[in-house]
């Protein structure tokens, strides 16, 4: 298996033949409003973002409004907080994404959503979403993924803590409902996660295993592992995306600021580029320095007839002489013709 398989979203294809497709998570980062959920939108658009991706629930439909310590948050980021709680200050208003839709439409991004229950597809689907992501908690959520698969949508599943066997049962669920489309990301869930438990090299496994198109939902709080994953055959990178890191909101603190998405967009594409192909030709970036590589230059006047010794001739740049690996053969030899120093050196000069 290999990861050449298509994979398109709104016409763009997208695999390890193609530039990463970059995908900014908004989540939460709006923090309530929709004036900020715009500007999320257009600076993702500006930093040179692929996608826009938001997240369609409301607090009943992913968890019950209950304050027991089940339902409640212990240490972390959300400390103390109950699940309704959090979700119902971090959730995107239904009613906010026609209009948000609308807006990425006409400035030209694509965007699309995850859902958390069978009514966000809904949802989603009268907005003719491109393509559906289901999220790292809700990977074991079989019936969802079949749901949002039976649309026949491109489908993203990230895999933070599915194990082999759980994300071989998302992937077949997806299939069953009859998904034709299908990628995995390699996800680390802590907010943020370190980078030493990313493990990159899991992702050519994912790639051989799985078969299909691979990438990274990344939750360090730098660029650098995703720029790496790029090496291990990363060929789609989602990251969190806020207007300010310090804004206050649930998932503010780990995502990225514009600037770094658009260092991200960048460094990520250089990095694609620079993989390229197995190749030992020589290069045309370096045609115009062969003439500095060393070669064999005569550092002495020699008469015609005289013997060529060795503190005659020395390996020097430039590189108009001939190679240095032919030293031995000329030293001994006579020299057929005069010979001045600095002379490169040349076949006809000895023999």
């Amino acid at each position: 298996m290999n990861n050449h398989r298509s994979f398109v979203i709104s016409d763009r294809e997208i695999g390890s033949l193609h530039p990463p497709y970059i995908i900014a998570e908004m989540s939460a980062n709006h923090n309530g409003s929709i004036e900020n959920a715009y500007k999320i939108i257009e600076e993702a658009k500006r930093a040179g973002a692929d996608a826009l991706k938001m997240q369609t629930y409301r607090p009943d439909t992913i968890t019950l409004n209950c304050h027991s310590s089940e339902f409640c948050i212990q240490g972390g980021l959300w400390d103390g907080r109950s699940l309704f709680e959090l979700y119902e200050e971090a959730h995107t208003p239904w009613e906010w994404h026609k209009p948000l839709f609308s807006h990425a439409k006409n400035i030209g991004i694509t965007i699309f959503s995850s859902p958390f229950d069978s009514t966000a597809v809904d949802l989603l689907e009268d907005l003719n979403t491109p393509a559906y992501k289901i999220a790292s908690f809700e990977a074991v959520d079989l019936p969802l993924i079949k749901y949002a698969a039976s649309t026949k949508k491109p489908l993203i599943i990230s895999t933070g803590m599915a194990t082999e066997i759980e994300i071989q049962e998302a992937v077949d669920a997806a299939k069953s409902a009859g998904c034709t489309q299908l990628a995995l990301l390699h996800c680390v869930s802590g907010y943020p996660a370190p980078a030493i438990d990313y493990n990159l090299r899991t992702i050519p496994d994912m790639i051989q295993r799985y078969g299909y198109v691979t990438g990274l939902s990344d939750h360090t709080l730098s660029n650098a592992t995703a720029i790496a994953s790029i090496a291990m055959g990363a060929s789609i990178i989602e990251k969190h995306f806020t207007l300010n890191r310090a804004g206050g909101g649930p998932d503010d603190s780990f995502s990225l600021e514009p600037d770094q998405l658009s260092q991200l967009c960048l460094d990520t594409k250089t990095a694609w580029e620079a993989m390229g192909n197995v190749n030992y030709e020589r290069k045309l970036s370096e045609q115009s320095n062969l003439k500095f590589r060393r070669s064999l230059y005569f550092v002495k006047d020699i008469k015609k007839g005289e013997i060529i010794t060795e503190d005659c001739i020395r390996s020097v740049r430039p590189g108009y002489g001939l190679p240095p690996k032919v030293i031995t053969e000329i030293i001994g030899k006579k020299a057929l013709m005069d010979i001045t120093t600095n002379t490169a050196s040349k076949e006809e000069h000895y023999g």
